[in-house]
């Protein structure tokens, strides 16, 4: 049956929607094609060199990015520390308000926001709402929270926070951190991610300026620009959410300086079996796993089997790993009417034809090198438009013992690829756990949840589920990594308003050159 863009949502309606939401944020090139602006200097600039962005739905192209050079940057983060020290003087019962004022704005635009990020970052539909919702939802208990928070005379930082953010979750993680500092009473600084996301960022950002908000946002190279949104003398705080290459490099710029910081970088989350039997409640997490295509700092793409569990698992895993639909998160059939629910997809393209590319030759490269491979899904029967662009687009596959040399072995293929290592002791399940030297989160799968409890000690992973994922966690529950997989201040909950102010008792929660210190999970 020939499929077909379900109607309303086009492009072309999709971008007319954002202009009228916030005109002053869109221009356009002398050829007509549509421009975003930068939020910098206090108001929406057309500053920068016009740059294409494609989405991965199709591989047609979106608007342009005004990307910014070092210098023009350098001028945004002055006036955004002058707006700091005049934010941090506003009463916090000011503060709450106009918050309150950026969350109503932001929730009257929400479907908006939603399909931007459908077509920006080829979120399904529902995928796409809950970024949306949990930014705003997280942000209404900060409002509730914050002064309590704020109670034993915490103050905000010296200067704004720089916020450098993938692109995989614009609204949770960028928007919402971005309104919680401003809530401690910090003006905020945002790079817009290169690879998705710009346009939800620019109107989500109109909305939070007109409510009074002093939000920075500008693009540009991100090499360029580092050294300024990083080391610039004026800068409160550094948060960036990456992955090792980058956050490394980050984490280096900052040796030479005591300014606050939280890195967070990938890390391979493994999920370990042992001894277990509880097959029905693991398939049913097993299928949520797959959620935007594994393209998310908290996926599991790693599972370290007990040998004599292998065959179990498999009979659960597999039909899961074939039940999984992806495909263009739009295209309905011919019967489809306005009010009809979109697609539900577990996921859609990856961000981009060259990173669906790269995993692929990673595919091929393991399995070269011996890996066995269990499952290797195909494009053809999925859900696409006639004659549309696919290459951004990868089918599930699961590998058995990639070889230690191949890339899948030790880092997060950041797509819905997974890999089973068989183990024969218990030290071997906890040594291949912990193949990337730290992750975010980990899991065992045991009957025994007493021993579970105790192989969890030796996991390099800031949380560790027993017979159930991890993920980052809303309101208060606290988030962070072990090892390579996150320098400096821990962030959620109370942990992220203290990361983003000074003064209390006590030390920070994290890993810092001279101490960790982990709280409670």
């Amino acid at each position: 049956m020939a499929l077909r863009l379900a109607d309303g949502t086009s492009w072309s309606d999709t971008l007319a929607r954002a202009v009228a939401a916030a005109p002053e944020a869109f221009g356009t090139t002398p050829d007509g094609a549509a421009t975003l602006h930068n939020l910098v200097e206090g108001g929406w600039r057309a500053v920068g060199t016009p740059s294409p962005v494609r989405t991965p739905v199709d591989n047609t192209v979106l608007v342009n990015l005004a990307r910014l050079d070092a210098e023009s940057a350098r001028g945004a983060v002055a006036h955004a520390a002058a707006a700091h020290r005049e934010w941090a003087r506003t009463p916090l019962a000011e503060r709450k308000a106009r918050v309150d004022d950026a969350l109503d704005a932001l929730t009257a635009h929400r479907d908006l926001l939603a399909m931007l990020l459908v077509w920006e970052i080829g979120k399904p539909w529902r995928l796409a709402c809950a970024d949306v919702d949990r930014a705003l939802d997280g942000v209404r208990w900060y409002v509730q929270e914050i002064d309590r928070m704020l109670a034993d005379g915490r103050e905000p930082l010296p200067g704004p926070v720089s916020n450098i953010a993938s692109w995989n979750y614009p609204m949770s993680v960028l928007v919402h951190a971005e309104l919680v500092q401003l809530l401690a009473g910090n003006a905020v600084i945002a790079k817009t991610p290169s690879q998705g996301g710009a346009v939800c960022l620019t109107v989500a950002h109109a909305l939070m300026r007109r409510a009074g908000l002093p939000a920075t946002l500008l693009s540009g190279s991100g090499e360029e620009l580092s050294e300024v949104l990083v080391r610039a003398p004026e800068i409160g705080a550094v948060a960036f959410v990456g992955g090792r290459s980058n956050g490394g490099k980050v984490a280096a710029a900052l040796l030479d300086s005591d300014k606050r910081h939280f890195i967070e970088q990938e890390g391979l989350n493994a999920w370990g079996i042992w001894n277990f039997s509880q097959w029905d409640l693991l398939a049913a997490h097993l299928k949520k796993g797959f959620e935007y295509g594994k393209q998310r700092c908290t996926a599991y793409p790693r599972f370290v089997v007990q040998r004599d569990l292998v065959d179990e698992f498999l009979d659960v895993y597999l039909p899961v790993v074939r039940s999984v639909r992806f495909g263009h998160p739009l295209a309905v059939g011919d019967d489809w009417s306005a009010g009809d629910p979109l697609p539900e997809l577990d996921f859609g393209p990856l961000i981009s034809a060259a990173k669906a590319e790269e995993l692929r030759r990673k595919v091929d490269e393991a399995v070269r090198g011996g890996a066995v491979p269990l499952h290797r899904g195909k494009l053809d029967g999925a859900p696409f438009l006639d004659g549309q662009d696919t290459s951004a687009y990868v089918a599930p596959a699961v590998l058995l013992a990639p070889p230690g040399r191949s890339r899948l072995m030790h880092a997060e293929p950041f797509g819905p690829v997974d890999t089973i290592v068989v183990v024969d002791t218990t030290d071997e399940l906890l040594a291949q756990m912990n193949a990337s030297n730290g992750a975010l989160v980990a899991s065992l799968a045991c009957d025994d949840e007493e021993l579970a409890g105790k192989l969890a000690v030796d996991l390099q992973a800031f949380k560790v589920g027993i017979n159930k994922p991890r993920s980052r966690g809303d309101r208060e529950e606290p988030f962070g990594g072990r090892g390579a997989s996150w320098k400096g201040a821990f962030v959620g909950g109370d942990l992220l308003v203290q990361a983003v102010t000074v003064g209390g008792d006590g030390r920070l929660y994290g890993n810092f050159p001279d101490y960790s210190s982990y709280p409670a999970t």
